[in-house]
């Protein structure tokens, strides 16, 4: 280490978002002893993504370096994992190239961590910026989009209920994630062959079983650019079913071996009463209603994820 923060920008095929990223990045105001750098993690993309960052550092003229590293295994986990080993600054950031943080990010960040020594990672308000209008009732989904802005004051995530922040705009320290998060997790995220979400989730349940606490920032703000493939019907609907398939092995990140078959049916029988409420309230609606349909295939999901926890252990 040596600095006091890195912001980490795993990236893939982003030579056109990268550069709105490096401009909010370079107009951060920061107080002057704070330390800090940017980390450009090049996840395998195959366009001008290294050009454009060369680009800037040949006439970066600014107190913060910019770097740049190559991860060649496909994946937002191995990306932000290469990240956190690069990494100069006692508290790593991570932004994905579509977040635009405020000019008071970073300083608050900071500030917030050295305030909060036993906060392994913490996160901030995260705004919706649109494309295209979101459906209606969008507001009960948006969390699975990394959009939460829960209020005013500063508070513990519920590690035990799954209540955990994103792994957008997420801060953690460099040396707890280090030494208790796997370099490979057990949900590596949606990949071509794997459907199964819940990477940054596995990582923070990782840091709350060894000690540490997760926490709310809200004065953090950063805007995530939601364009409109991300709101159309398919791609919500395989977002809900990734995200409900991981259920089952996050509840069992922190568990005890005895405890394993008891979540296991637990998971199954709760979300099966959960399909059948579903079926009942919202009967005849799922092709008109989105979010209904949304919410129907994340039960879905959860009760098939005790499965996919017995494929992945037994291969």
């Amino acid at each position: 280490m040596g600095l006091d923060f890195t912001v980490v920008v795993p990236t893939y095929n982003g030579a056109t978002r990268l550069p709105l990223v490096l401009e909010r990045l370079r107009s951060q105001v920061t107080p002057e002893p704070l330390t800090w750098e940017i980390l450009v993690v090049d996840n395998n993309s195959t366009d001008n993504t290294a050009a454009i960052v060369q680009a800037y550092q040949t006439h970066w003229d600014y107190p913060f370096p910019l770097r740049y590293c190559f991860a060649a295994k496909q994946g937002l986990a191995s990306a932000r994992q290469r990240g956190i080993e690069e990494a100069q600054g006692e508290f790593v950031a991570f932004l994905d190239d579509d977040n635009f943080p405020a000019p008071n990010w970073i300083a608050n960040a900071h500030a917030f961590g050295q305030d909060h020594p036993q906060a392994g990672a913490f996160s901030g308000q995260i705004h919706g910026e649109f494309e295209v209008p979101p459906p209606e009732q969008f507001k009960r989904i948006q969390a699975f989009l990394a959009i939460r802005h829960p209020g005013g004051a500063s508070r513990q995530f519920e590690p035990g209920q799954l209540r955990l922040p994103p792994g957008a705009g997420l801060v953690v320290r460099q040396q707890a994630w280090y030494q208790n998060v796997p370099k490979q997790l057990r949900l590596r995220g949606r990949r071509q062959r794997s459907l199964v979400a819940g990477e940054d989730y596995e990582a923070l349940l990782h840091l709350h079983k060894a000690g540490w606490e997760i926490w709310y920032c809200p004065t953090m703000h950063l805007s995530h650019q939601i364009p409109r493939q991300r709101l159309e019907r398919g791609y919500l609907l395989t977002l809900a079913r990734s995200t409900g398939l991981a259920t089952c092995q996050l509840r069992l990140v922190t568990a005890a071996p005895w405890q394993i078959p008891i979540i296991c049916i637990r998971t199954i029988l709760g979300n099966l009463r959960r399909i059948a409420l579903h079926l009942i309230r919202y009967r005849g609606q799922f092709s008109t209603n989105l979010i209904a349909a949304f919410e129907l295939q994340f039960f879905l999901g959860s009760v098939l994820s005790p499965f996919y926890v017995v494929k992945n252990r037994l291969s």
